[in-house]
């Protein structure tokens, strides 16, 4: 995209904000899982670094796709109160296995979009007994923030028309689609339950409507 340049008065040229998201960079990035571009965006309506991690020859149609939402906890630390670091380990490694594909890591969506400290005020409440939707709305919060236009336009940019989405979640099935990237289909993404996170992932199957058969073969957690 192109920047808007203003002159007010007899002054100088004065610099307008950019808007829409931008290309920053292309880097090779060699992983435990392979090799990858790491291909760098800004997005400057939300102020948001982005990144793209794409795997081998990608192609324009049904390409193999991740949409994770950034997830510090899950991530970086390990947690088991949520799927998120072994979902994206999963991603990682179902791109590698195909032999093309991409991951688009998008930031800014801690908890759901609610913020990395607003998520641990949540965390807590869940300690107490409520779900992560009545923790949510407890705090005065948005059950899920998160928007998935920047992904539609990251998937553009690299030249994506549809894609083979890996996910659990028909929300972000219905964001591309709204935003002109076509899903050809959805891949299941499903990760062995625990004791510690058994209760969120029958809320999110329960009440955000993720698709997650798996939970009916461990009953036995509590």
């Amino acid at each position: 995209m192109t920047e808007k340049i203003g002159v007010l008065g007899k002054g100088s040229p004065q610099r307008t904000q950019r808007t829409g998201v931008e290309r920053i960079v292309n880097a090779p990035l060699p992983t435990v899982y392979g090799k990858f571009r790491a291909v760098g965006y800004m997005d400057h309506d939300r102020g948001d670094e982005q990144v793209a991690l794409v795997h081998g020859d990608i192609g324009t149609e049904g390409v193999l796709t991740r949409l994770h939402s950034e997830c510090l906890t899950g991530d970086a630390f390990g947690s088991q109160h949520c799927e998120c670091g072994d979902q994206l380990a999963g991603a990682l490694k179902a791109v590698v296995a195909e032999g093309s594909g991409i991951v688009v890591y998008l930031r800014g969506h801690e908890g759901r979009g609610i913020g990395l400290l607003a998520k641990l005020r949540a965390m807590a409440l869940q300690a107490e007994g409520l779900d992560t939707v009545e923790a949510n709305l407890a705090l005065g919060l948005p059950v899920d923030a998160r928007d998935y236009g920047v992904a539609a336009r990251i998937l553009q940019d690299l030249g994506v028309n549809s894609v083979r989405l890996l996910s659990n979640n028909p929300r972000k099935r219905e964001a591309l689609v709204e935003h002109g990237i076509e899903v050809a289909e959805t891949v299941p993404l499903l990760i062995p339950p625990c004791e510690s996170n058994i209760t969120y992932l029958r809320t999110k199957r329960e009440r955000l409507d993720h698709v997650l058969p798996h939970l009916d073969a461990v009953a036995h957690l509590s």
